[in-house]
């Protein structure tokens, strides 16, 4: 199953109104994906019943036509995953398939309501694997509860003889290539251990072509934590050479060939929950030593001044909180909306993007993790 990144700068450049969010969980498997396409054009209904009470000049029928094309495509519903979220304005029609349930959502407003997407794909929670064997490689996305293999760009390299052609020899796939003695002609002529060297050699060349490969098609754009998974001697020989700033230290020392996807899972988010949990209780503190010296807080109307300004480094936003209303990025001035009315969105979505604009962080966490209660947090920069 292939995963798209999206570009949040695509997102949230300012769009020709309306902009048109749709967010709704799907399903793997049958009998349940079977309701998907039907949940699907219920929400596309109500897209339309936004956009004609609210963009009354707009036409209607050229905006949605992508949408119900979607909704047409079966080929597109027997391939779901957890969810999916849709954007869609004059101009602009991108899909994602996302590995987590979203909450069901149709927005039509002047900007795209991007917060849950955010939640799903922030760094915080999800990972990729990079499955390393003496012959071949595969790249796996995945969070706490899931791992989907990632198919790979046209750049990287998928084995040792795809990539190093004619000179690669049968001692590739050989026991020499994982330290053990040497048997046939390699041996015969008593040159094991020049022929271990050889096999390691050529290793070392294609692992050298592997990591600038994916670092480009693959971590430079989803900017996701990247463990290993391989063998302790490829560990060490990988780590050696690799320049992926994504590159987790540690990594799981197994064969991935001879373990299935859940095991690789459950090893993975081990190592992803324990860095997540010191790194979200570091900027749970941090927020509050900034609040007590004035470098923090939680008051709408002073986080929204001082991200306009460039201030805000770190944001927390609830993730299940609706403020609808509108922030203007110039002054930082909140305007309360109406529940429902198409011309707002949600405060905190505005922040969201307002800060993502100006170089900061934004974390969309669920209650439990928040560390005030109105909503939102804030870390000034200075």
């Amino acid at each position: 199953m292939s995963f798209l990144t999206p570009n949040f700068a695509d997102l949230l450049n300012p769009a020709e109104a309306p902009c048109l969010s749709l967010y709704q969980p799907t399903h793997r498997f049958r009998p349940e994906n079977q309701q998907d396409p039907i949940r699907f054009k219920n929400l596309v209904k109500d897209l339309d019943a936004s956009l004609r009470q609210g963009y009354p000049a707009a036409d209607v029928s050229e905006i949605l036509q992508p949408l119900e094309a979607l909704g047409a495509d079966g080929d597109f519903w027997n391939h779901a995953s957890d969810g999916m979220a849709v954007f869609r304005s004059p101009g602009l029609f991108e899909v994602f398939r996302v590995q987590r349930p979203v909450p069901e959502l149709a927005v039509v407003a002047d900007s795209f309501h991007v917060k849950p997407l955010r939640r799903v794909l922030q760094t915080a929670g999800r990972y990729q694997i990079l499955a390393l064997t003496r012959h071949s490689v595969r790249l796996y996305e995945g969070n706490r509860d899931v791992l989907d293999e990632v198919e790979l760009a046209p750049g990287v390299p998928r084995s040792v003889r795809e990539t190093l052609g004619e000179e690669t020899t049968e001692d590739v796939g050989s026991p020499a290539y994982a330290g053990q003695p040497v048997e046939g002609p390699t041996e015969r002529r008593g040159q094991g251990g020049v022929a271990k060297r050889e096999v390691d050699g050529l290793a070392e060349r294609f692992f050298r072509m592997v990591d600038p490969a994916i670092r480009e098609h693959h971590s430079k754009t989803s900017r996701l934590p990247l463990i290993l998974a391989a063998l302790a001697d490829y560990h060490t020989m990988f780590r050696k050479l690799s320049q992926n700033p994504f590159l987790m230290e540690g990594g799981i020392a197994v064969d991935p060939e001879g373990v299935n996807a859940n095991e690789l899972r459950e090893r993975a988010w081990a190592i992803v929950e324990s860095q997540l949990r010191a790194e979200l209780t570091a900027l749970k503190e941090a927020f509050g030593e900034g609040r007590a010296k004035g470098l923090g807080s939680d008051q709408i109307g002073q986080v929204a001044e001082a991200a306009a300004l460039g201030r805000v480094g770190t944001l927390f936003l609830e993730e299940d909180r609706i403020m609808p209303g509108r922030v203007d990025w110039t002054t930082g001035r909140v305007e309360s909306g109406e529940l429902g009315n198409p011309r707002f969105d949600d405060i905190l979505d505005d922040l969201g993007e307002l800060v993502e604009s100006k170089g900061g962080r934004v974390l969309v966490v669920p209650t439990e993790e928040m560390p005030a209660t109105t909503g939102l947090a804030a870390i000034y920069r200075y």
